[in-house]
């Protein structure tokens, strides 16, 4: 073994060799005595260098020996280290002997026991010279996976030391997936397009980044070739989201428009509840339009709503628009904007037609409407902003509130300045209604989400600071908090200085207010001290009218949905606030155990769910029956289906119940069983900021059910768009035409720090492309005669032909 450098300068021996007296190895330049190695370093050196030799032994006997002797020599070298620091002397001298422990791991297969010594000495960046391309893949995994349970800043470092290695070996997707998850906490994604030439694998990099929800400009640095960058700018806009949607429907032949009757199967129940239908007709027409609306969303025609072409323009969307009462008709309105999910040319010509209509209802249905059509895609003209922007300045309330929300929706993420500027003018003057402030904060939130934007937390802290004392006792004043929270959404410390502002908040709404910013400032970060925070919270015994300790079972699931561990801990815990917990919490707890499984119905939830159904709390019960739906979520899930129809028959005199059964059977059966509203993707490794505000904002208003959902602002309901994605895979080749190619679709296997190439997956079933990935699933493609361009099969994933593939 040629003589390693030492980092301070000198070539350290790294051959066994008898032990040699401490002055005599004293080469360095300016070193002091008690850099020199003392006896105790002298005995770990030759203990070393003893089990190097042995682990080149030729007996495979004497080698395991030495393996596990070396093991314990890292072990023992940790806990010198930590004494050393703890007593304040110099840690140095043995550096050079974890390098040689580190690099011995590398060579043996044994990564996860090199990471763990380098974190447990605080070196971890002496890591990425001793990786080499055999096993980068195994330490990143390691130090990405173990990044999850380390505390603040050492998660950081893990991932910033992945992040190196990959582009170190080339491996540019992986490495943008990382620098999504610490996007603006100092990574930028430029770097990563300008390090490859590759214009395919640039294309792949920007669907990641569309599925993301991330809105960043192609420059010339990226691409220089105008066409090129338009191509790059239109994946990265979702331009392609509806077709390649549309694709998979046809694939799978469910193009077909479902009806409501259609979801609701009247003929299966026995009995009563198939005669319900008498009972508050304009509710149970709200009703089918929203199942409607969640049913064929992003399919372009529906049974209610858009119009056949051969009838006249008044024909049946006309109709049933009318069947609705007052803000119904908006409700049913803004549906075609969900109907038509992605499509914007489409949907913008279509909703256009009901702007000029004479009924405000229908004109804010609209408005919002266009929100919806153009969520999550982007256009160079900007037309939804140009459309709305005309009627802010209506004085009818339900119409600024259209505009209001379908500019939040439209531009949820995008951090537009002429967003801000509008809804900014709302919050700073004083004649405006508080609902109309309320959905002019929440769009704020929604726009600003995760972006710490002072301006806009400086207005909506002043709102909430010259709000009255019968204002604040308005049910919709708790979206407030929401609003102001989302803008500090997954970003910790940050949120601190607006926390300690809010403590001088009227006492009625403080703690909500510190409860709310606390759980969304840390969602999705596997906190364990702040669960535990919340936990302590709910255990406290509150007299009436106090109401922030629902927002902190919502925070619980939050921050615990991070990693697997996390969840099962947190449903225990949830289990125990239902049994002891107050009649509030229990009102809330529902709600986060849909949260923490949403579109992933897992039985022992599932159970606890059913059983909350028939509560006698009617806020209980219909927060479970809309968790059901939560969880459910776009799986057509046959037992949740079975389940809500039994629901549907025992409330058929219960207007409210049966408004939540309608609502969840809607959810269940989203976009035909072809959505989802996880807001984790790529693996479950990245969590989309844009689809996580669209969930909180909808479950905080879930927490007044009947003065917010069964009130008059159901529409609230359409913020779910924002989680609203394919759960698809769609193999594509390099003109981004489908390409169907055979593809193992099983249960994920975590095979984190295991020797050798473990299988991935468990109990596969090969179809072809494109194909649905449900909760938990995986893909890995069944054929050798292409390579994907991420690692990661999930959305749209481009194919390329293997040069070294050979046909038989």
């Amino acid at each position: 073994m040629p003589p390693r450098e030492d980092p301070n300068g000198g070539a350290s021996p790294s051959e066994p060799a008898p032990p040699q007296p401490a002055k005599a190895k004293g080469k360095k330049k300016d070193e002091n005595k008690d850099d020199d190695l003392s006896e105790e370093d002298q005995a770990l050196k030759e203990q070393l260098e003893l089990y190097v030799v042995r682990a080149q032994d030729p007996d495979p006997g004497v080698q395991k020996l030495a393996l596990e002797s070396m093991r314990n020599l890292a072990g023992e070298i940790a806990q010198e280290f930590q004494k050393r620091q703890d007593d304040g002397m110099p840690t140095d001298s043995l550096k050079e002997l974890v390098e040689q422990i580190v690099s011995f791991h590398m060579k043996h297969n044994a990564e996860p026991e090199a990471v763990d010594l380098l974190m447990e000495v605080e070196k971890l960046d002496l890591l990425v010279k001793h990786v080499d391309s055999t096993n980068y893949k195994r330490t990143c995994l390691y130090l990405t996976s173990s990044s999850k349970y380390l505390p603040a800043p050492d998660d950081m470092s893990a991932l910033k030391i992945a992040f190196e290695i990959y582009m170190k070996f080339g491996d540019f997707a992986n490495a943008l997936r990382i620098a999504l998850l610490l996007y603006d906490k100092s990574l930028e994604l430029k770097p990563i397009f300008t390090a490859t030439d590759d214009f395919q694998l640039k294309k792949q990099f920007a669907f990641i980044i569309a599925r993301h929800g991330l809105s960043i400009e192609i420059d010339d640095d990226i691409v220089a070739d105008e066409n090129e960058k338009e191509a790059l700018q239109d994946i990265i806009s979702n331009i392609k989201l509806s077709e390649g949607y549309l694709t998979l429907a046809r694939d799978i032949e469910v193009m077909e428009p479902k009806s409501p009757e259609d979801i609701y199967k009247v003929h299966l129940i026995d009995g009563r509840g198939a005669t319900s239908s008498s009972l508050d007709s304009a509710r149970q027409n709200l009703a089918a339009t929203f199942v409607n609306a969640f049913v064929n969303a992003g399919f372009g025609q529906d049974k209610l709503m858009t119009t056949p072409s051969d009838s006249s323009s008044s024909g049946s969307s006309g109709n049933w628009l009318f069947k609705n009462k007052e803000h119904g008709k908006a409700s049913a309105a803004a549906s075609l904007g969900m109907i038509l999910l992605w499509d914007s040319d489409s949907g913008l010509a279509q909703l256009d037609k009901y702007l000029h209509s004479n009924d405000i209802h229908v004109v804010a249905g609209a408005l919002l409407g266009i929100g919806i059509v153009s969520c999550g895609v982007k256009s160079d003209c900007d037309p939804a902003f140009a459309l709305i922007s005309e009627y802010f300045s209506r004085d009818e309330s339900i119409i600024r509130i259209g505009a209001i929300l379908g500019l939040g929706i439209a531009y949820a993420g995008s951090q537009k300045e002429e967003v801000r500027e509008n809804l900014t003018a709302f919050l700073t003057d004083s004649q405006v209604p508080l609902e109309v402030l309320v959905f002019s904060a929440i769009s704020l939130g929604l726009v600003f989400v995760g972006s710490c934007n002072e301006e806009v937390a400086q207005t909506i802290i002043c709102v909430l600071m010259e709000r009255s004392e019968p204002e604040l006792a308005e049910p919709i004043i708790r979206l407030l908090p929401v609003a102001l929270g989302l803008l500090y959404l997954g970003k910790q410390e940050s949120v601190e200085a607006t926390a300690e502002v809010s403590k001088t908040f009227d006492e009625k709404i403080r703690n909500y207010c510190d409860v709310t910013l606390m759980s969304l400032a840390y969602a999705g970060t596997g906190n364990v001290l702040k669960v535990q925070k919340l936990l302590g919270i709910c255990s406290e015994h509150l007299e009436k009218g106090e109401t922030h300790q629902g927002p902190a079972v919502l925070g619980i699931s939050l921050i615990a949905m991070a990693e697997e561990l996390g969840v099962e801990m947190a449903v225990r815990s949830l289990e125990r606030l239902l049994q002891y917990g107050e009649q509030n919490i229990r009102r809330a707890v529902p709600l986060a155990l849909g949260l923490l499984c949403i579109s992933n119905p897992k039985v022992n939830v599932m159970d606890t769910m059913s059983r909350l159904s028939h509560d006698a709390d009617a806020e209980v019960s219909m927060a479970a029956i809309i968790s059901l739906g939560l969880i459910g979520a776009g799986t057509n899930n046959a037992r949740i289906a079975g389940m809500l129809r039994n629901l549907s028959s025992y409330y058929y005199k219960e207007a409210g119940h049966l408004f939540c059964v309608r609502i969840a059977q809607g959810l269940v059966h989203l976009g035909k069983g072809l959505l989802t509203l996880s807001p984790y993707h790529s693996d479950r490794f990245l969590l989309s900021p844009i689809a996580l505000a669209g969930l909180v904002t909808v479950l905080h208003a879930c927490l007044d059910m009947k003065s917010i959902i069964l009130g008059k602002y159901h529409y609230m309901l359409y913020i779910l768009a924002l989680a609203m994605q394919p759960r698809m895979l769609l193999t594509v080749d390099e003109d981004l035409k489908p390409l169907s190619v055979p593809v193992r679709v099983g249960q994920a296997v975590d095979v984190v720090g295991q020797a050798g190439r473990p299988k991935t997956i468990t109990g596969f079933q090969t179809h072809s492309t494109p194909v649905l990935l449900a909760a938990g699933e995986r893909a890995e493609l069944a054929t050798e005669k292409y390579l994907p361009l991420t690692p990661v099969l999930e959305g749209f994933v481009i194919l390329r032909k293997n040069p070294e593939y050979h046909e038989d």
